[in-house]
């Protein structure tokens, strides 16, 4: 059986240098390097994120890879776990993201948001404000969904 090592996050944008600053500006990010067409389309870019690393290009729909609309739906997000939600919500939101959902304290123990970037990718953003058992959230799961 073969074995896992890594997982990474890989997004195609419409515009992967716009992309890099604003990952940068909003969630800190550092660029490890790109890979650049001499067209100016970016290939491949590795950043940073804490101890993550987050794959973009361009897209390339010629090889049936292309770029999602900023304003599509998309049934997927990333998750950054940090120490200061409400700091890094209003840095993103500084740097161009939509606040979806304002920071708010959640039933499973995390002070979380949920943002849009101006690529259209979601990302959820929390920090941690009390340590629960899954029996803990999934009783408080349950009396929330009873409630509702």
């Amino acid at each position: 059986m073969n074995t896992i090592h890594e997982v990474f996050a890989y997004l195609r944008v419409p515009d992967s240098a716009a992309a890099i600053e604003f990952y940068r500006r909003a969630f800190g990010a550092t660029e490890r390097f790109r890979l650049v067409e001499p067209s100016g389309r970016i290939g491949h870019a590795e950043l940073t994120l804490g101890p993550a690393v987050l794959m973009l290009s361009d897209g390339f729909p010629e090889f049936d890879l292309p770029a999602p609309p900023a304003d599509a739906t998309m049934y997927s997000g990333l998750h950054l776990h940090v120490d200061d939600v409400d700091a890094l919500a209003r840095q993103a939101v500084e740097a161009g993201a939509t606040l979806l959902m304002p920071p708010t304290d959640q039933f499973y123990g995390e002070r979380s948001c949920r943002l849009r970037d101006p690529f259209g990718h979601v990302w959820l953003i929390g920090h941690s404000i009390e340590q629960l058992s899954p029996d803990e959230m999934q009783r408080r799961y349950t009396a929330l969904l009873e409630s509702s």
